[in-house]
């Protein structure tokens, strides 16, 4: 399953290649609430054919009529404002006090478009750099915490999997988890030492890794942009890599199992390991949000749900490490600033 970046590019490949004109359009700045990020885009093709998103609906109408009437056309990236007042926030749905600047590129440039494709499908993170008095973008590697910005001139955005989800077992579970991750952006590994598991795993895009959970972890190395979900129910398999997730800055450190599972497995690691109660304390376990969930569809949900708040800060009622839900053994158990740019 492909993030939304890589649709937009595999798109205008298809479009490029029947020789269809488009244009890509990019969420360069949002105020108060908006619908969609900075950093979102889509590209839009003459007819009025869209791919991606930049709002929830009314904008991309506003964008599709004047695409249509040839007003877009050219050979300069514009900008364009809008719910700069409360009637025209209200005519495009855009929640109360919200407003975004969209930057508009006529001609984006096909061939560095595909490259830029080619290089997110490696797993690589680029930089794109766009100069709209000149209308010449080009692309570079990301350097680790790279971010997007926006001047006025240079827009620069950031693609490819910025983030890393490690998950340790190659089960069922984690194959609906990896699959889903990858469409929001995260690069992905398993973990399995067992053969017979390794075997029949097929999940392209996803690494394989056949090492000891701790050494996996170890040679990542972890990071602030890292999370460690342990699925396998072994613990000689799980606690090796929560051990070494835990003393580490992962942003996230889950396990599956029941709340009497968790409540033995961190005392432990805390008895056997010498792990302390900060420590311990940030284990998700049960992982995931309490949504009810049975199949292993529902719990990769449940475990992406959490991943997401913790990845912005967000603090859930009833957080796993709490204690408060069970995933039972029956079910499979404002981006914007300043920024200088040459070119």
């Amino acid at each position: 399953m492909d993030s939304i970046d890589r649709q937009v590019l595999a798109t205008a490949r298809r479009w490029a290649a029947a020789g269809q004109r488009f244009a890509l359009v990019t969420v360069a700045r949002t105020w108060g609430s908006a619908p969609r990020p900075a950093g979102a885009w889509m590209i839009l093709r003459s007819d009025g054919v869209v791919c991606g998103s930049v709002s929830g609906g009314c904008i991309e109408d506003d964008l599709i009529g004047r695409m249509q009437s040839g007003e877009l056309a050219g050979d300069r990236p514009t900008t364009r404002v809008y719910g700069v007042t409360r009637d025209e926030a209200q005519r495009f749905g855009l929640p109360c006090g919200g407003t975004l600047e969209l930057v508009i590129e006529p001609d984006p440039g096909v061939a560095a478009l595909a490259e830029l494709e080619a290089k997110l499908a490696q797993g690589r993170v680029v930089v794109r750099s766009l100069d709209l008095t000149t209308g010449q973008a080009r692309q570079t590697d990301a350097t680790r915490g790279e971010s997007m910005c926006w001047d006025g001139r240079f827009l620069r955005t950031v693609h490819g999997p910025a983030w890393r989800l490690l998950i340790i077992g190659a089960g069922q579970t984690s194959r609906y988890l990896a699959e889903m991750a990858q469409a929001l952006d995260y690069a992905v590994t398993i973990c399995d030492p067992r053969q017979e598991y390794r075997r029949e795993w097929r999940v392209a895009g996803a690494g394989l890794a056949d090492g000891m959970p701790d050494d996996v972890v170890q040679a990542m190395p972890p990071d602030a942009h890292l999370a460690v979900v342990a699925l396998t129910h072994d613990p000689k398999l799980d606690d090796l890599a929560l051990l070494e997730a835990l003393k580490s800055p992962a942003f996230y450190v889950g396990a599956l199992g029941s709340r009497s599972n968790n409540a033995r497995r961190r005392e432990r690691l805390r008895q056997y390991f010498g792990l302390g109660t900060d420590e311990l304390a940030r284990l998700r376990g049960p992982v995931g949000i309490p949504i009810g969930s049975r199949t292993p569809a529902e719990i990769a949900v449940s475990i992406l749900a959490e991943m997401t708040a913790a990845k912005y800060g967000v603090v859930l009622a009833n957080a796993s490490q709490d204690g408060l839900r069970d995933h039972s053994t029956s079910a499979a158990n404002e981006v914007a600033g300043a920024c200088q740019e040459s070119f």
